[in-house]
């Protein structure tokens, strides 16, 4: 069953001519199943297209490949890096983390992607605990490298000159992501590349998002979080032109996406808005807008929708377990609130404390088993920490992080719940709502508001009307901003 997908997607990216399969074939006999793999792949179909543009250059699909063997020899051949070396990259997105990307998986080696917005403490802490072999990072990190690291410390740029020579074959490269950490220490989900893997998401983005059909995609998501990571390897083997920046700002990210002609593009939700509040005529190419990391309000829905059209998409899944779940604009037509439907191919259910089924409409524990866990045992299910309920056509909903929500007056409460009802409020440009402990009730609930013109009375009253009593915020705060993390999620533990 699995070979029949497999040739199935084949197909759908135009993979299964005799002269396309045979390339496809060669490569996985002479290299192995390997991230480099799916680039030989489009290298060989389209060696003069562009493939990557960065803040600083333009590489094409030939170039890229070539580049990407030479720095894999090097590694092999002077740094000694093997199958089981243990490498880590702390890289913003250009075309050289890209290419350590490709490296690192041809030799074989595990690869851990690393968030760039860690601090010094966390970054020893990680490395002390994880004991990398390798560190491949940007100049501008070099200050947080702690001075009792003993493994070998690689600049991203490092001169890459090399005579290619033969590396052995390599199936083992695992890739590791470190989840969001919103809520406590960020934990590592481990991917290993498989073929088999990647199939049913691979084929859901394919046909839901209809990717084969677009020329041009802008990765404005950090790749070394699991979503820009799946859309990059998603792109190359599909021959697309893929656009990235270091860093995203509203107003570079509107002219590239003119300039280019973007017709595809990652986002979370506040880069999202923050396009839609610049000039809109930039943005008319954009066909296909996918978010994914975080919430997706139901306002921002509406207001891409009458600015754009109908080509919003939302993305739900986690590092543990990948793509799960995928709403169209169809979908959101349907409900602006809900995630959408999970893609074929996805063990997923609505699980209690018990891990019992919940009824249609119950809230309960989005939990997974997924081919991509990275756990040994497959039959278990995977607690996403994300709650939410499936209503009787078959729709996911949301309600927020299970260590979110609290109990207030014997009565469960998720702040998710209040910052949909405060977002719908036209002068309330955004908010966060966290639980705070309360000597009558046991908790309640706290509310950070991003406004210029209401008053806490005014939310309060505004809101009595909306919400239960039992929701009701024991203290509104105006803020100036509400914190977020680099993969736009946010950033409740420094509300606290």
């Amino acid at each position: 069953m699995k070979l029949v997908r497999l040739v199935y997607v084949l197909y759908k990216i135009k993979l299964l001519s005799p002269e396309r399969l045979y390339i496809f074939i060669k490569s996985l006999i002479q290299s192995g199943f390997n991230v480099m793999t799916l680039l030989e792949v489009a290298a060989r179909r389209y060696p003069d297209k562009i493939a990557i543009v960065d803040d600083k250059r333009t590489i094409t699909y030939a170039e890229l490949l070539t580049e990407s063997k030479q720095l894999a020899n090097y590694y092999y051949h002077h740094y000694q890096l093997r199958a089981g070396s243990r490498i880590g990259i702390l890289c913003r997105n250009h075309i050289s983390l890209i290419q350590s990307i490709l490296a690192v998986s041809r030799v074989g080696a595990d690869l851990y992607l690393l968030n760039t917005e860690r601090s010094k403490e966390q970054l020893k802490e990680f490395m002390s605990v994880q004991k990398l072999d390798a560190l491949i990072m940007d100049a501008e990190f070099d200050s947080m490298i702690d001075a009792d690291y003993a493994g070998i410390t690689i600049l991203s740029e490092e001169s890459k000159n090399s005579d290619i020579e033969k590396i052995p074959r390599s199936s083992s490269s695992k890739i590791i992501l470190q989840t969001g950490g919103t809520t406590g220490k960020p934990k590592q989900a481990g991917h290993k590349p498989s073929i088999f893997n990647y199939i049913n998401p691979f084929l859901a983005l394919i046909k839901r998002l209809n990717l084969v059909d677009y020329h041009t995609a802008f990765i404005s998501t950090p790749i070394f979080h699991g979503y820009g990571i799946a859309v990059l390897l998603l792109f190359i083997p599909l021959g697309k032109k893929c656009i990235i920046t270091s860093r995203f700002h509203v107003e570079r990210a509107s002219s590239l996406i003119r300039q280019h002609q973007v017709e595809f593009m990652t986002v979370v939700p506040i880069m999202l808005d923050r396009m839609l509040k610049s000039d809109i005529k930039e943005l008319e190419s954009l066909r296909c807008i996918a978010s994914g990391g975080a919430r997706l309000s139901p306002s921002l829905v509406h207001k891409a929708e009458r600015s754009l059209g109908s080509v919003l998409y939302n993305l739900y899944g986690t590092s543990e377990a990948g793509l799960n779940i995928i709403a169209t604009p169809e979908d959101l037509n349907y409900s602006a609130e809900t995630v959408g439907k999970k893609i074929n191919g996805v063990n997923l259910k609505i699980l209690d404390g018990f891990d019992q089924e919940v009824s249609s409409g119950v809230i309960g524990e989005i939990c997974v088993k997924g081919t991509l866990s990275g756990r040994r045992n497959k039959n278990k299910w995977i607690r996403t920490g994300d709650l939410g309920y499936q209503d009787e056509h078959g729709y996911f909903f949301l309600c927020g992080r299970s260590d979110d929500m609290i109990i207030s007056g014997g009565e469960n409460v998720y702040p998710f719940d209040i910052e949909k009802v405060l977002l719908e409020h036209p002068d309330i440009r955004d908010a966060a709502v966290i639980g705070m402990e309360d000597e009558a009730f046991g908790q309640r609930l706290k509310a950070f508001v991003k406004t210029t013109t209401l008053s806490e009375h005014t939310i309060l009253e505004w809101l009595r009307p909306r919400i239960a009593r039992y929701q009701m915020p024991k203290e509104i705060v105006i803020v100036e901003d509400i914190p977020y993390t680099p993969v736009g999620k946010p950033d409740k533990k420094r509300l606290i």
